[in-house]
Order: C-alpha cells, then structure tokens, then sequence
C-alpha cells in the first residue's frame, strides 16, 4: 500500500468519508490545497501532520466535501454591494478593477457582473473589470464555461435569467456573453505570494481562507492590503475573520457582512 492508499484509508477510517465515493483527481486536488497549506510535501507528510494536529481533520473535512457555491449566496452582501460599495467606488473613479479570489465555479464573479452590468447600462461612462481565480483548474473550466443546471439557477429571478442566461436544448443554462466579457478567469495560487494583479478597487474571498493557517491567513490578508488602491474595499466570508496581526491593515465597512476598507 502506497502512501496516497494509507493516507485514504485514514480518512476513511477517522472522518467516515468513503474517498472511493469520489473520482481519485479530486480526492488528490482537495488533499494537494491542504498539503500546500500545511507545508507537506508527499502524503506520507501530510498524514503526520493530520494525526499531530487534530484541528486540522475537521479543515480536511470541510475541504473534502465543500459545496459548490451558488448565485447570490449570502445575498445580504450582495445587497450592500449594489447600494454602498459600488456606488462609493463608482463616485471616485470610472473604471473599477475587481478581484475576485477562489472564484471556483463561477456563481460568484457572474453575480457581481450581473449588478456591475446594471450600473454600466445606466451610465455608459463607466467601465469595470473583473479577475477571477482560482488554483482548481478543473472547477476555473467550468466557471469559464458558463453553463448552469436549472436547479443553480434557483436564487436568481425570471428577470435576470432571461437577461442574462440563454437555455440550451438540453435544459442547461449558458452566460451570456455581455456577462463574460466583464470577467477573465485565471488559475492562481493564494499561497505563490503574489496577487494577480494591483491598484484593486475591491477583492473577494469568501469562505476560502477557513481552509488556511492563521500564518496563511494574516499573509493573505497583507497580500490583499498590497493589491488594493487607497480605501479599496476587501469582502471576506461571514464565518471568516482578520487575525490580530492583520486587523489594523482595514476599517470595518459593515462588520456583520465582513466588509472592510483598506487602511493606509
């Protein structure tokens, strides 16, 4: 039995989650995130790590059997978002620049160019730019595809799926290219250092860093702080939080939503 074989039947054996249940490239790309965030290199590795830590099986288990995300999640978020956020920004500049972190498979930069697509048809001066990314290249196809299940399409109103979708023969749903054009899909890795681009007006990372180390979090954060332009907005997950050494970086925007400014 092979390193990858032990390390399955662990989790097998400790989380209940029957890995044979899913394709073996997943099972790897899941296992592949936590080893680079826990600094293993070979699964034997990270099968110490996991036994030393037990906070970390409980992580494993959420990163194994994460949810695909979904239009509008959280909408709350996407409410201020539309009526504070980008209306502030808009005010200050034309042209705004949006990254949106672990994007996986879409839902979430397409719902921020569904908004972003109302304000740019009522004022034809204004321009935006959306990156997504994500390190699952796999998942960053799908995003770039376009093509939704009816039951994803659940969140979103009649209104916006006739403007912004077109149904397929085979009951599927495609986005359309007015939305496309406001997004370029990226593979990038959170953990490289480097963000994938500067002089940001906003980022999103939503319920990406619970995955992470607080080390790995409080650097995420200060990579954040870097990319954005002075007073830039940065948008976390409501479960997430800025560490203590990280916290004096950004001025709470809305503290119950996670949205902060960046803080020169």
């Amino acid at each position: 039995m092979d390193d990858f074989d032990t390390l399955k039947q662990h989790i097998e054996q400790t989380l209940k989650i029957q890995c044979n249940n899913y394709k073996e490239d997943y099972i790897k790309r899941r296992l592949l995130s936590r080893m680079r965030s826990t600094n293993s290199t070979n699964y034997g590795e990270y099968l110490r790590y996991l036994k030393a830590n037990q906070g970390e099986y409980e992580v494993l288990r959420n990163a194994l059997t994460i949810n695909v995300t979904e239009f509008f999640r959280d909408n709350d978020v996407y409410e201020i978002l539309k009526k504070d956020v980008l209306p502030d920004l808009f005010a200050k500049r034309k042209r705004l620049r949006i990254w949106c972190a672990g994007c996986s498979t879409g839902e979430e930069p397409y719902s921020i160019a569904m908004i972003l697509h109302d304000f740019l048809n009522q004022d034809k001066t204004l321009a935006a730019q959306i990156f997504a990314t994500d390190i699952d290249k796999v998942v960053l196809a799908k995003a770039q595809e376009g093509v939704y299940s009816q039951k994803a399409m659940v969140k979103l109103s009649e209104s916006q799926i006739h403007h912004h979708f077109t149904k397929l023969p085979d009951g599927n749903y495609q986005v359309k290219p007015h939305l496309k054009e406001l997004i370029r899909f990226r593979p990038h890795d959170l953990m490289g250092g480097t963000p994938i681009s500067r002089w940001l007006d906003l980022v999103t990372c939503r319920n990406v860093t619970i995955y992470f180390t607080e080390p790995q979090k409080d650097e995420l954060a200060r990579l954040f702080h870097d990319a954005l332009v002075t007073d830039g907005y940065y948008i976390m997950g409501k479960t997430e939080y800025l560490g203590r050494q990280v916290e004096n970086l950004f001025v709470p925007s809305n503290s119950v939503q996670k949205i902060f400014r960046k803080k020169e």
